[in-house]
């Protein structure tokens, strides 16, 4: 499984991708991604979440996907990740430091 995440907007406006590959993790951290996918039901999300109202300076992540379930983005405003694909975010920008 391969996980993208492109982040852009906030103050500076300063893009930035992180990518994991679960090829190239302890086995356990393997497992913990896929989990996490699982649970967020990540391939059942629509292409597009928006916040309903404009949030100034705020980020906006394309999360991709692919895996044996095929290949899925989806973009999402900081202030409309929903709760199951938060601990995705928070995960692989954790581990892609």
């Amino acid at each position: 499984m391969r996980v993208v995440i492109e982040r852009s907007g906030g103050f500076a406006g300063i893009s930035r991708v992180q990518t994991l590959s679960t090829d190239d993790m302890p086995a356990e951290d393997a497992q913990r991604l896929r989990d996490l996918m699982d649970a967020s039901g990540f391939y059942e999300l629509p292409s597009a979440i928006h916040s309903d109202e404009p949030v100034p300076d705020a980020f906006r992540y394309k999360i991709t996907v692919d895996s044996e379930r095929g290949t899925h983005t989806v973009e999402v405003d900081e202030g409309a990740v929903p709760a199951p694909l938060q601990p995705i975010v928070d995960w692989v920008k954790r581990a892609a430091r």
